[in-house]
């Protein structure tokens, strides 16, 4: 018998305060920006700080996944703050509803506010697998149209900013550029909504206001970022990874949002062609996949004949990378992306690759570091960390591994390749 749990009804969209987990400023930003516009009052959390583990520890088992202690830290460390009415607020949490743990995520947040006296704090499950059902949360098709534009460009600022922000002359222009554009799609979003017209008029114009960034011609050792996925994308997850190694004087390249949403699109195809689940809804998710595909594909063209920044990988290319190492049936977690974007990157020329895990995340550990051998097997010029982190990691440790990963990179990069 499945446990009750409290709805978040018609009448509390009215006045509600939503909080969500800011795991992506970039893309979240104008995805709660759909969201607002469709009568949600949306607020990203920005709280961080080590109270956010230990208030996380607190309320679940350490046993848990780091991520899931980090989202419940900032949870409640929001709700105890005394900021919010506790009778008009609640929360909401992406649910993918894969074999990961990450699918108990709902549950342990649940019962982190039952220990704490809120109960009747109403969780949202945002799931595309229709895990549960609040009557006052409905989106209609035209707003998941408007979320899938909204993950596209952030997945560009995204992009743009993270090739432009190691080599610019004025600190802080990049992001600066990035976030003014954020707001400027957020309005233009709201008012005219979207066609693939205007997008590809928008996309112009974001590309060459970031090509008209003053940058240096200095070229720095490329690190790629991968893992699972809040800790790959936070900074309250990975210690401000990303700004680490700009710091250190590297440029990064993590591949986008979309292709998670691709990868989780995929999983349900495969399990059709592998078990014949999902019959019902395969024509609908291969008709989305292939919708999607082709969006991707069309940015990658305008980025390419725009001619000043890397286009990003395809999705379609990396599945097809995965397919000598292991099947696409290995879906637990990130699965096969893991170790599918490390060759993604490896095959566009970023040969330096930190990998990033909850530790004891078991997927993680299979498809990440046992992948690692193989690969560097085949491809011996790519150069994997793979890096845990949890509430009791050392960031000394983890820093220091970084930086001996950063020091052989450079000397590598000095060495002339031998015939």
């Amino acid at each position: 018998m499945m446990s009750s749990y409290v709805e978040f009804t018609e009448e509390m969209k009215k006045d509600y305060t939503i909080l969500a987990p800011n795991m992506l400023p970039l893309q979240l930003s104008l995805v709660a920006n759909v969201l607002k516009s469709e009568g949600y009052n949306i607020e990203l959390l920005e709280n961080s700080g080590p109270q956010i583990p230990e208030t996380g520890l607190k309320y679940t088992h350490n046993d848990t996944c780091y991520p899931a202690i980090l989202v419940i830290g900032q949870f409640m460390d929001a709700l105890l703050s005394g900021k919010y009415d506790l009778d008009k607020v609640a929360l909401i949490y992406f649910q993918t509803g894969g074999g990961c743990r990450a699918s108990n995520y709902i549950s342990l947040i649940r019962k982190a506010l039952k220990n704490a006296g809120l109960g009747h704090i109403p969780v949202i499950s945002f799931s595309f697998a229709g895990l549960e059902k609040h009557s006052g949360f409905r989106l209609s098709l035209s707003a998941l149209h408007r979320i899938i534009y909204a993950v596209i460009y952030g997945d560009i600022l995204f992009l743009l900013r993270n090739q432009c922000k190691p080599y610019e002359l004025e600190k802080g222009a990049s992001q600066r550029m990035a976030d003014e554009y954020c707001t400027l799609l957020e309005e233009m979003m709201r008012k005219d909504g979207v066609s693939f017209k205007k997008f590809k008029a928008n996309c112009r114009m974001i590309l060459d206001a970031f090509a008209a960034i003053p940058r240096s011609t200095e070229k720095k050792v490329q690190v790629g970022i991968v893992g699972e996925i809040y800790v790959k994308f936070s900074p309250l997850g990975n210690n401000n990874l990303e700004q680490l190694l700009v710091d250190n004087g590297a440029e990064v390249t993590i591949p986008g949002l979309l292709d998670f949403f691709l990868y989780c699109i995929y999983n349900n195809i495969t399990d059709y062609k592998l078990y014949r689940r999902g019959k019902l809804k395969y024509p609908v998710l291969k008709f989305v996949y292939k919708f999607l595909i082709k969006k991707q594909q069309e940015i990658i063209d305008l980025i390419k004949e725009h001619g000043i920044f890397r286009a990003p990988g395809s999705f379609a290319r990396t599945a097809e990378l995965i397919k000598s190492y292991m099947s696409h049936g290995c879906k637990m977690g990130e699965g096969w992306l893991l170790p599918a974007e490390m060759l993604e990157l490896a095959d566009s020329g970023v040969k330096n690759i930190v990998c990033t895990q909850p530790f004891g995340c078991l997927p993680n550990h299979i498809c990440g570091k046992g992948m690692m051998k193989p690969i560097k097997d085949r491809n011996p010029d790519v150069n994997i960390v793979a890096i845990d982190y949890d509430a009791s990691a050392s960031k000394v440790n983890q820093e220091n591994r970084i930086k001996l990963m950063l020091a052989n990179a450079a000397e590598e990069k000095k060495t002339p390749a031998t015939v």
